[in-house]
């Protein structure tokens, strides 16, 4: 795994919203401006970005990667992954060996351990009574401990395992972000070899030792990926998540009256937030909509534009959890459709489920305006969501 060492600062602000989320008659691709100064191409719309996440032409590696355009200063969202030329044969592996750690039948076999660790964990805050931190009392701790499990990895490694989530997802701070994936790369690897020292054990990490062929630097990348991307996604949208009904208390008390709403709430929330842009390289020369794209390029699929394009979701920019429209872009979309995506559901639905049995008149306890958000990571999200009942 190779990291950067230079300190950087940002050199241009934000990319902006692509102008298709407000308006269906936008540009469809736009040259822009990455927070590190680099030029990319912004592609916007929900049909345009479904397309191109399944275009072949298009990759996360690079042929030169120390010279790629780069999206942001994380290290692992912000800079070209894996090998330019075996890409499409590593990417077809890596998901062939870990598809059945997230299919329909696991994801069955694991959601009565999300249930027990949340009614664990709803029953520590309702005991310590209110109000309560939703995001620390439950956001966080949740992901965590079931990311862990499924691995086979010690929970209680948990505090260093946020800490370089954090630093990893930085989107300003090159060095950080390096340094953090070169400390989480040594502990991956150290959990490799203690492995084929001591093998047993179930989770991915034990049966990915068991591959033959499979190195430990293999091992320690996967196992650290599905680490990072398994929890955080999952703690940030259960917290904006749990603020967005909140905030709608039309919308939560439906889903009080109608739990078998959950499923579609959970898609409805995760369309409504605003999603990074997914970083992809032309891996040749070809066009988009008459727009030439060379070889190397930067395209930054807009997937915030997509689930709130007017021409495809009704007021896009309001929560209505029985919308029942197309299907939201925040996973992605074809051969690289979130690994963990089935995970991710399985934990929102139980949460919710729980919540709105347990909590049905649960509210806010500060004023919205006085809630804090990260803006220094990819991923964002409220930093604590004080909650009554």
């Amino acid at each position: 795994m190779t990291t950067e060492t230079e300190t950087t600062t940002p050199s241009a602000a934000q990319v902006p919203r692509c102008p298709m989320s407000e308006s269906a008659a936008a540009e469809p691709i736009r040259r822009v401006a990455t927070p590190t100064g680099d030029p990319a191409w912004q592609v916007c719309g929900y049909h345009l970005v479904k397309d191109l996440f399944t275009d072949a032409r298009l990759g996360r590696a690079h042929p030169t990667p120390a010279t790629a355009p780069r999206s942001s200063y994380s290290v692992f969202f912000g800079s070209p992954l894996g090998n330019f030329e075996t890409e499409p044969e590593d990417n077809a592996r890596m998901r062939q060996l870990l598809n059945p750690f997230f299919s329909p039948r696991r994801m069955r076999e694991l959601r009565p351990r999300v249930e027990k660790f949340t009614s664990r964990l709803l029953d520590d805050m309702a005991a310590a009574g209110g109000p309560a931190d939703l995001h620390a009392a439950l956001a966080v701790p949740l992901p965590l401990l079931v990311i862990t499990e499924l691995i086979g990895v010690p929970y209680s490694d948990r505090e260093m395992v946020r800490e370089w989530t954090a630093a990893l997802f930085d989107k300003y701070d090159a060095a950080k972000s390096a340094q953090a994936g070169a400390e989480w790369f040594a502990y991956s690897k150290s959990l490799v070899e203690q492995q084929r020292r001591t093998p047993g054990g179930t989770g991915v990490l034990p049966s990915l030792c068991e591959v033959e062929g499979l190195s430990d630097d293999v091992i320690a990348t996967l196992t650290l990926s599905l680490l990072l991307a398994g929890h955080e996604t999952s703690v940030v949208e259960i917290g904006l998540g749990a603020l967005a009904l909140l905030q709608n208390p039309e919308q939560w008390e439906l889903l009080v009256s109608r739990p078998e709403l959950v499923p579609d709430t959970v898609d409805e929330l995760l369309r409504l937030h605003k999603s990074t842009g997914f970083a992809r390289y032309a891996r040749t020369d070809f066009e988009v909509e008459g727009v030439p794209i060379a070889k190397g390029e930067l395209l930054l699929l807009d997937v915030d534009s997509a689930n709130h394009d007017p021409t495809v979701f009704t007021d896009p920019r309001s929560l209505n959890i029985t919308r029942g429209e197309a299907q939201h872009l925040g996973f992605g979309y074809g051969p690289r459709y979130c690994l963990g995506a089935p995970l991710a559901r399985v934990e929102l639905e139980v949460v919710f489920e729980q919540l709105i049995a347990r909590f049905p008149n649960l509210h806010l306890a500060v004023d919205p305006a006085e809630l804090n958000f990260r803006t220094d990571v990819a991923t964002n999200g409220v930093t604590e969501l004080p909650v009554a009942w």
